[in-house]
């Protein structure tokens, strides 16, 4: 059985500790291979993901030992630069190895990646950024094929603020000759810890937490030890189930910064939110009211709150509008919502969400990670059981989902 079982909840109370950040754990992981030796990471969450990213690891000739929350990384000279179809299909942050692999030895074979089920991801901004810097690419039986015999510093300006596309390029700049010059690049959280991970490894980058980010190339990087930082998106998720029953919440580690805009729709939704003792506190002692949502590049509302925020606003008082800037395919789990009672009608990159009093238990199913947790959540604002299947998907990105919220005075299970 691969399912949630949640009951009906009112009132949370007490503390939740939140884990290292997924994805920023998955890019330190792949940047690894930038550095021949013992690179060490600690606070990585025990996730699904982690998990392939050390067996895409191992599979290159990568020798990992995991105790607890630490991961210890050994990269041997020589590496196998293959990240093969098997791994690559189960987990999209697997084409983080790309950079990494052309910065240190010049070629690369990377299966086409899979992931979340919720619309087109295309990577050509990847590519079309590493070609500037000299590489080229050819696909073959559902692989990339990439070379470059020398990586070359050139100014590269990204259409669009991708993540994974700032990332590799970022990965592959600090090896390459001369100074690289990203322009519009993704200024998330983890984007930052990448850039600081790599700046202790011996890189030069100016212009970190910006837009604009210059790296001048080093000859080589050296391994180093290095604390991944908290997960915001875990965060939002147990403020948006408070949100749902309402009570205090202390959550441990999180910062605040991280966050800002989804604290203020939070506010604007009449949660009261302090920072101090190490962390973030909410509380919430009425039925919350409607806001509308749009997502954006950070430091706008991320798109991986937005099914959380769906989540609060189909049992918040009013109606709010909520509008997907980044991927038009993100409303698949709006369906199950629907199946419990909730009243939202999604058209295109828009939906009006209605909030009803109480949702109504019902069985449904996750089609990603962050859709998974949010029918967890919704669960709690129901009557009678909820029981949520193709739980493996919530597995990916969340360490003990279940314990954590039934250690706040939630009834949730994993069968």
């Amino acid at each position: 059985m691969n399912k949630f079982l949640v009951q009906g909840s009112r009132s949370l109370d007490g503390g939740i500790q939140i884990g290292g950040a997924k994805n920023s754990a998955l890019k330190l992981m792949a940047a690894s291979l930038l550095a021949e030796g013992l690179t060490s990471l600690s606070n990585v969450p025990d996730i699904a993901d982690v998990a392939i990213m050390v067996e895409l690891l191992e599979a290159m000739g990568v020798e990992v030992q995991r105790t607890g929350h630490r991961i210890d990384i050994s990269v041997p000279h020589e590496i196998e630069p293959v990240a093969p179809y098997h791994l690559v299909e189960r987990m999209r942050a697997s084409i983080s190895v790309l950079g990494p692999l052309l910065a240190r030895i010049g070629r690369a074979t990377v299966a086409m990646p899979g992931g979340d089920d919720f619309g087109s991801r295309p990577i050509d901004m990847h590519l079309q950024g590493l070609e500037q810097l000299g590489a080229t690419f050819t696909h073959q039986h559902g692989d990339i094929q990439a070379q470059a015999k020398v990586l070359k510093g050139a100014e590269v300006f990204l259409e669009f603020p991708s993540v994974g596309a700032t990332e590799n390029l970022l990965m592959a700049a600090v090896l390459a000759r001369g100074t690289t010059t990203i322009e519009n690049a993704a200024r998330e959280p983890e984007i930052t810890d990448l850039a600081n991970f790599l700046s202790q490894m011996g890189a030069l980058i100016d212009g970190i937490g910006t837009s604009r980010l210059r790296v001048d190339g080093v000859e080589r990087l050296e391994p180093i030890s290095y604390e991944v930082i908290p997960d915001r998106i875990e965060a939002a998720t147990y403020l948006c189930a408070l949100a749902i029953c309402g009570g205090e919440l202390h959550l441990e580690n999180a910062r605040a910064e991280h966050m800002e805009m989804l604290l203020r729709k939070l506010e604007e939704m009449g949660m009261h939110i302090s920072e101090g003792n190490g962390g973030v506190r909410g509380k919430v002692t009425e039925r919350l009211k409607s806001a509308d949502v749009s997502t954006l590049p950070y430091p706008g509302l991320a798109t991986d709150y937005k099914p959380f925020l769906v989540a609060a606003l189909s049992v918040a008082s009013g109606a709010g509008m909520v509008t997907e800037n980044i991927f038009a395919g993100r409303f698949r789990y709006v369906d199950e919502l629907v199946r419990m009672g909730a009243e939202i009608k999604a058209e295109g990159r828009h939906a009006v969400v209605r909030g009803v009093e109480r949702l109504s238990g019902a069985p449904v199913r996750a089609h990603d990670i962050r859709a998974g947790a949010a029918l967890v959540i919704a669960g709690l604002g129901a009557d009678g059981e909820t029981i949520i299947s193709d739980a493996h998907h919530v597995d990916r990105g969340y360490e003990d989902l279940a314990g954590k919220l039934s250690s706040v005075g939630a009834q949730v299970s994993r069968t």
